[in-house]
């Protein structure tokens, strides 16, 4: 399994606001064109996701749907991949002092991308998820620093989504 993890320099709420928006998942998921909704409401349970990846001068339609939605701590997608097959994809959000600790967590689950498996291809998610969790971190932490909400949040009294 690839897990990765990086630590973002905004509170979680930040990180759900962007995670939740579905125009953006073309923004942070790397090899993603212009994504747009499918079905349902994201990202809710059983809604879905339509994009296009692109390979070269190839271009593959795909669709991500939400299979389980912890509001402010985390999703749990599956990837349609067409030919590829499908898998498996969890994004995880901890509370880590002001910041917030993001866990990526990816294996196939069917198809020939389960079938073909092994520490070749591991090595390349790994590589993906790198660039994908530095994409985040820019659509966190830029413009509206993801620290100035954190401290107004904390200067209230609240607390951040993804506090355990």
């Amino acid at each position: 399994m690839a897990v990765r993890h990086r630590l973002i320099k905004a509170d979680p709420a930040t990180v759900w606001d962007v995670l939740a928006d579905g125009d953006r998942y073309a923004e942070w998921v790397v090899g993603t064109g212009a994504s747009r909704p499918k079905s349902g409401r994201w990202p809710e349970e059983d809604a879905s996701l339509a994009y296009e990846i692109r390979l070269g001068p190839f271009r593959v339609g795909n669709e991500t749907v939400v299979r389980q939605c912890r509001p402010g701590r985390g999703l749990e997608l599956e990837i349609l991949a067409g030919f590829l097959g499908t898998a498996r994809f969890s994004i995880e959000l901890r509370t880590w002092g002001e910041d917030c600790l993001v866990i990526v967590d990816e294996h196939p689950l069917q198809g020939a991308g389960a079938a073909l498996h092994n520490l070749g291809v591991e090595a390349l998610i790994q590589v993906r998820h790198r660039s994908m969790l530095a994409r985040l971190a820019r659509c966190c932490e830029d413009g509206e620093d993801g620290r100035r909400r954190a401290s107004a949040r904390q200067a209230a009294g609240g607390r951040g989504a993804g506090d355990a």
